[in-house]
């Protein structure tokens, strides 16, 4: 069973996989894809540059997310943005498949911020503060789900058997990204405004989670969330 977790930027996608992480479930965010793909040395980073122009290459040769957010969602529009995913989406769409590829049977260690066997670093979003790692040494993973923000936007969605959508109310997107991001109020309602509603990625999921409250009410949440996939994955 293929599942993912889509939503709006800015709606808690990291920390919910977190809590699902330390609950056991394999995950792979396609967002952490992305950034290994635009480090240095990474496959995106030549043709991003090709595009876009050395002005979006950082001091060390990797892509400067900033530089190339501000040409995609403020200074380009709507085409730039357009020829960014067709140099991103065919990459990260095949990391995840070969994600969902590997054998049921293959043991692994499931350890609290790492993305389990995918191949990839654990993502710095997923070590912030000083929680202590929960591991589950040589235990099957049953439940694999990819985060994947433009699921709809990419049109993926019906590779996926469930789809899982999380939400937030504006406002709360766009306090969250002034915090953690450090943009300015029209750089994320750009930002926003360039993805589907979360209204409309709601009405096109099969389980929905609203993230409008406190951390401990999304662990809760995420609890709820387990219990009902396995519930499916049983029937």
């Amino acid at each position: 069973m293929k599942i993912a977790l889509t939503g709006g930027i800015a709606c808690g996608k990291s920390l919910l996989a977190r809590y699902l992480s330390q609950m056991g479930i394999c995950i792979i965010d396609a967002d952490d894809v992305v950034h290994e793909m635009e480090a240095p040395g990474g496959e995106a980073v030549d043709p991003i540059v090709a595009r876009f122009g050395e002005s979006v290459r950082d001091a060390a040769g990797g892509i400067d997310r900033r530089a190339l957010a501000k040409l995609v969602f403020q200074d380009l529009g709507a085409d730039a943005r357009r020829d960014l995913e067709s140099i991103l989406f065919p990459l990260v769409r095949k990391r995840i498949d070969e994600f969902f590829a590997k054998a049921e049977s293959d043991k692994r260690q499931v350890t609290s911020g790492n993305l389990p066997s995918s191949g990839f670093p654990p993502s710095p979003r997923l070590r912030r503060g000083n929680q202590k790692p929960e591991t589950r040494n040589k235990k099957p993973c049953p439940t694999k789900i990819a985060i994947i923000p433009l699921l709809f936007e990419s049109h993926w969605d019906a590779d996926y058997d469930i789809i899982v959508t999380l939400v937030s109310e504006r406002e709360a997107q766009i306090r969250r990204m002034a915090e953690t991001r450090g943009q300015s109020r029209e750089e994320a309602e750009a930002r926003i405004d360039a993805q589907m509603s979360v209204a409309e990625k709601a009405a096109r999921a099969h389980y929905v989670i609203r993230n409008d409250s406190t951390p401990d009410a999304l662990r809760s949440e995420a609890e709820r969330l387990v219990e009902w996939l396995e519930s499916k994955t049983r029937g």
